[in-house]
């Protein structure tokens, strides 16, 4: 059974359309990578799953339950069990990276907070850095506690927006791995968007191409290697 399911959904934003009657599912425990061009919908189709927007048409579904339809948003972003991991990171500077985890949970007035933080930022590897602050934290250690403030409230589904995008390349292998551990670990279902296809195909269970408006091709990495689609040849550099 799908976990995620888009059906003939398109948005736009005055006339420029940005998705033209997509549908893709994707299944519980995937790690699927929305891979395209700057412009592609990629993100967009992740405000659309988490709620901030609803699409003009068609219907959006998380765990069998329609969430979005008919141009409106029918379930509240904060009901549908998901995890939003945005691409700035959005960590509050102001507050530490305890505080940055816990502020879900203490929003939920949870009284075993502190030790909920305490798990999921050792399993992630910052438990040592809970009393810092984010300017005071490696690009890598940002990029952990941005996970973890997610992570601590067991969505049922991640959007991650190119969270590897100003990382350097030791960071990028760094981060990378954790979020396989975390798929493997935890069999959550990822949603993660990527311009770079070597990226993604190191961390993807299922590719989702998309080209312009349009899904392009959606399967396994090695199901799109094996594309006849010139797009995707010329796009990944077959």
């Amino acid at each position: 059974m799908a976990e995620v399911e888009l059906r003939n959904v398109s948005k736009s934003y005055g006339k420029k359309q940005v998705l033209q009657d997509i549908t893709v599912e994707v299944k519980k425990g995937d790690l699927a990578c929305l891979l395209g061009s700057s412009g592609s919908g990629k993100t967009t189709i992740l405000k659309l799953l988490a709620g901030f927007e609803a699409p003009d048409s068609g219907e959006i579904s998380i765990g069998g339950e329609v969430v979005s339809g008919n141009g409106k948003v029918t379930v509240a972003p904060h009901k549908r069990g998901i995890g939003y991991i945005f691409q700035d990171l959005a960590l509050w500077p102001h507050m530490t990276a305890f505080e940055n985890i816990a502020f879900g949970l203490k929003a939920r007035k949870e009284p075993d907070y502190r030790i909920k933080v305490q798990e999921t930022a050792e399993w992630l590897g910052v438990k040592d850095s809970l009393d810092k602050y984010p300017s005071q934290l490696s690009g890598g250690q940002q990029q952990l506690v941005a996970i973890g403030r997610s992570l601590v409230l067991q969505p049922r589904v991640l959007l991650m927006d190119e969270p590897l995008a100003n990382l350097d390349v030791k960071l990028k292998k760094v981060v990378r791995e954790k979020i396989i551990e975390l798929k493997e670990a935890l069999g959550i279902t990822i949603i993660y968007v990527s311009h770079d296809h070597r990226e993604a195909f190191s961390l993807a269970s299922q590719l989702i191409i998309l080209n312009g408006a349009s899904v392009e091709a959606t399967g396994t990495p090695e199901e799109i290697r094996q594309s006849d689609s010139a797009f995707i040849k010329y796009f990944i550099e077959l």
